[in-house]
């Protein structure tokens, strides 16, 4: 492997994929910086590391300034957590394509965003709905190569506690194994294989325009 040369962006690197993403990104040898937007503290410093401070409201005055070859996004929240339908769709849809917009415009390769299963700009489901939306209107806005990603139930160590879905995870590891077929894509999944399968799309040759990604082939 020759020497790293990739410049990679991580929006959401304190979320369960997102730190993941950020990890294996930094001990990666293909990329030589790694750029994190957040808006907390991260409790991890590295040479390859550069921390923009970045809040929802300044992001679209701060991405104007960000360059890199592949953009990894992984904000994402809960209405519950936002508070209402519309502050869940401005972190759900507005900023995941304010950066896409960017990437476009600065030359990016590459945009890999998480999205979610059953991801519809048709569907009756709010949830879904905006989740698809994002998905269709990203896939406009020129960026090269754009993976989608959609992965069911994420399992791993959140630093909030949401004793619903932990609960939830649970159950789903049981039932796991009697999903097959056409149901395998809605198998619970670890977070961090989420985020290898994101860094792996990156860097294996691909065509143009849109990839989608569920079920096994967020498995390796």
């Amino acid at each position: 492997m020759g020497a790293p040369s990739k410049t990679a962006i991580v929006a959401g690197s304190t979320g369960l994929i997102g730190s993941c993403l950020l990890h294996r990104l930094l001990e990666d040898s293909r990329y030589e910086r790694v750029i994190a937007l957040t808006r907390k503290a991260l409790p991890v410093s590295h040479p390859k590391l550069n921390v923009v401070a970045v809040t929802l409201d300044s992001l679209p005055t701060v991405a104007p300034s960000l360059e890199a070859d592949d953009w990894f996004c992984a904000l994402g929240t809960t209405i519950k957590k936002a508070g209402s339908q519309e502050a869940f769709r401005r972190v759900d849809y507005d900023y995941p394509l304010a950066l896409g917009e960017q990437s476009a415009a600065s030359g990016a390769k590459q945009f890999l965003l998480v999205s979610a299963i059953g991801a519809s700009a048709t569907s009756s489901v709010f949830y879904s709905r905006v989740k698809g939306e994002v998905e269709r209107d990203l896939a406009l806005v020129g960026v090269p190569k754009l993976h989608l990603f959609r992965p069911s139930l994420l399992l791993g160590d959140r630093k909030e506690r949401r004793w619903v879905e932990k609960l939830w995870g649970m159950l789903m590891k049981g039932l796991n194994p009697l999903l097959g077929g056409s149901l395998r894509k809605y198998r619970s999944i670890q977070a961090d294989d989420v985020a290898a399968a994101m860094i792996r799309a990156a860097n294996r040759p691909s065509e143009l325009g849109v990839h989608i990604y569920e079920g096994q082939q967020l498995r390796g």
